[in-house]
């Protein structure tokens, strides 16, 4: 019985993640599956004496009762006796009574609505419990990834009369938040009194576990960097929509086997911008429910004030502090209890002194005190780079374009003249920004003693690997067993890596790329322009946008002048600026430049005396052409406007279009540019 005992000590002692708990546990069951009776004795004494997370209990006492439903046990009534005698489960049935299916508490083993097969568990948070599971209706389709992750409501707030608005809230705010760095929800539903949330699954494991590992003392600051950044970059996209998270800590931050940082468990993030409607008293607070940690919660937080973005600031330097050092800032603590005591973070070893500016300041105890905004933590963190995003920048600056005068928009002859001498404009592969690999990667093929014949390499077999890359745009070609590739991926993900993955297709002898990177602020562009992207650059007669005379460098108060070819049929052409503060600025058309209807194969230079120029934010920023069969609006829309607004908008108008017209008639290209501030 020892084994029990000890997985149960070492879990309440934080020395065991669920997965490892878990699988002490089924040892322990293996070990004495003739005594389900003194199993549950264990486990109602260890209970009682340090109680367990409910839902843990409520996993062990439905295992240990399995056990004994099987006919494993000896003693069959006396196991249904202390089943029904251990009160401490919310799910135990009362003695003698039969414990209705729909009311059971499930685990492992059992299949939610029929569907989704619980297989593990993942993990416990503040609201809900979330399992690894086996969506059977995808298995059935032959799905090559048919697991999703599950979020179950604890038992705890199941009886609660607005649970089910609880998660349903949650998945409709987690949904709105499409980031690279936050994990993508699915759907809400109920099984009986149970609901549940449906979201990706990851492969990976959550940054608490790496934290509370006996030989984990903190990363060297180049390599808790990246970590950093990732964290950050979700919640500054969280906040730009109005989003505090209120609940941020390790345990919400998943790190994949990829490397990739993923934020998961919106559930009691609260809106601190609302509108009046939802502003009314009556609107349901999943904070409400009690769902914190306290060793990562704002004073403010604690003490129940208005949620605002600095409160999940303060989580992330407790936890940036934790993966620099190994040591939480206030030994756990509470801040209001830090504060209390006085207590003052110590500069972690070897860390820059103005990297420790910014984590001290994040760490202030006073919100007023507190660094405003991520984008200023993250610039203060890393020194090569600067941060700006729309909370940082506001409306002010929203154009990285100024729109001074009127813009006109001219389109060229077929045979590409606008006046005496016009050319028009080449189609020229863009260079990789910031940096392109000078040479293709090329792999040996094996030799035919060396490996059994391959099949000729085609399309089809590259076009599924391309597909895996997230937040990416490809064209590619073959020949022989050449395979060249060009269009966008996220810097995260790297060139090298791509072409790793596409060297390893059986038949590719050289890989040859014309790729370049961009940061994963520009993936929900990517996401809603990269189909047509795609088909645009596979089909023969492209649409394109490049600037004039090949530049894509630009200093502050530089004209922005850019070239756009049509494709072979009557289109409506959108030209739209996407700047680093998080806005569109629209070129055309607009209120300026409301002309946009462009023949076949017409060219068009646009800018030429619009006196477009360039300020600030300064850095790499993406012009987007769209070229349509019928208006992208009804209406005019605004010069400029908000960037996560305008893409559903967008994503929406497109996907209607292409019902009716299909979809090969939408065209887009992009054109990636960088600018600097005058004498920078």
């Amino acid at each position: 019985m020892a084994s029990l005992s000890h997985a149960l000590h070492a879990f309440q002692a934080g020395g065991l993640s669920p997965n490892e708990f878990f699988a002490e546990v089924d040892q322990a069951l293996a070990a004495e599956r003739n005594d389900s009776a003194r199993l549950l004795e264990i486990l109602s004494e260890e209970h009682t004496k340090i109680p367990l997370p409910p839902d843990v209990y409520a996993e062990v006492h439905r295992r240990i009762e399995h056990l004994a439903e099987s006919g494993h046990a000896e003693n069959d009534d006396q196991t249904r006796m202390l089943i029904a005698g251990a009160a401490p489960s919310a799910h135990a049935a009362a003695p003698g009574a039969a414990t209705p299916e729909a009311e059971r508490v499930k685990g492992v083993g059992d299949t939610i609505n029929g569907r989704f097969l619980l297989e593990e568990c993942l993990g416990f948070g503040g609201m809900g419990t979330v399992y690894k599971a086996l969506d059977l209706r995808k298995l059935e389709a032959s799905d090559r990834n048919p697991y999703i992750a599950i979020k179950v409501l604890n038992v705890q707030f199941r009886g609660h009369p607005k649970s089910l608005i609880a998660l349903q809230r949650e998945a409709r705010k987690a949904q709105t938040l499409a980031h690279p760095n936050i994990v993508t929800v699915y759907d809400f539903d109920r099984d009986g009194s149970m609901v549940y949330l449906t979201m990706e699954y990851l492969a990976g494991q959550p940054l608490s576990r790496r934290l509370r590992a006996p030989d984990f003392h903190g990363l060297p600051y180049p390599q808790a960097l990246p970590i950093i950044v990732g964290m950050g970059n979700a919640l500054s996209y969280a906040h730009e929509r109005g989003f505090v998270h209120c609940d941020f800590k390790p345990a919400n931050v998943f790190v994949t086997d990829k490397g990739q940082v993923k934020i998961i468990d919106f559930g009691i993030a609260r809106v601190f911008r609302r509108s009046e409607e939802e502003a009314e008293a009556t609107v349901f607070d999943a904070g409400t429910l009690g769902g914190l940690t306290p060793a990562y919660a704002s004073p403010e937080i604690l003490e129940h004030r208005e949620p605002d973005p600095r409160d999940d600031i303060y989580a992330l330097g407790c936890i940036a502090y934790q993966l620099l050092t190994g040591a939480h800032p206030f030994g756990q603590l509470p801040a209001t209890q830090a504060r209390a005591a006085g207590l003052r973070p110590q500069r972690p070893k070897k860390l820059p002194a103005r990297q420790w500016r910014a984590l001290r300041n994040a760490l202030a105890f006073d919100r007023e005190a507190r660094t405003p905004t991520v984008a200023q933590f993250l610039a203060g963190m890393n020194p090569e780079r600067r941060v700006t995003t729309p909370a940082a920048a506001g409306i002010a600056g929203v154009a990285a374009v100024a729109l001074v005068a009127l813009g006109l928009l001219y389109f060229r002859e077929p045979s590409g003249t606008l006046g005496p001498g016009s050319a028009p404009p080449a189609v020229i592969p863009e260079e990789e920004v910031p940096a392109i690999d000078e040479a293709p990667a090329t792999a040996e093929p094996p030799t035919a003693a060396e490996a059994p014949a391959t099949p000729p390499l085609s399309l089809a077999a590259v076009t599924p690997a391309l597909a895996r890359v997230p937040c990416s745009a490809f064209a590619a070609s073959v020949e022989g067993g050449t395979l060249r590739v060009e269009g966008y991926l996220p810097r995260s993900f790297g060139v090298t890596r791509l072409r790793d993955g596409l060297g390893a297709i059986p038949g590719v002898g050289t890989v040859n790329t014309d790729v370049q990177t961009v940061s994963d602020e520009k993936c929900p562009v990517l996401e809603t322009f990269g189909r047509y992207w795609t088909a645009n650059h596979q089909a023969g007669d492209k649409a394109s946008v490049r600037m004039d005379g090949n530049r894509r460098e630009l200093t502050e108060g530089d004209r922005l002048v850019v070239d756009v070819t049509t494709p072979a049929q009557e289109s409506y052409v959108n030209v739209d600026y996407y700047a680093l503060d998080g806005n569109v600025a629209h070129l055309v058309p607009s209120p300026r430049a409301s002309a946009n209807r462009a023949p076949p194969r017409y060219s068009a230079k646009i800018g030429t005396f619009a006196e477009w120029t360039i300020s600030k934010p300064f850095g790499t920023e993406l012009i987007v052409l769209v070229t349509t069969p019928e208006p992208l609006f009804d209406t005019m829309r605004p010069e400029y406007e908000a960037r996560p607004d305008y893409l559903r908008a967008v994503d929406e108008r497109l996907q209607q279009i292409a019902e009716k017209h299909g979809a090969d008639k939408i065209r887009a290209d992009f054109v990636l540019i960088t600018t600097r501030a005058r004498g920078g």
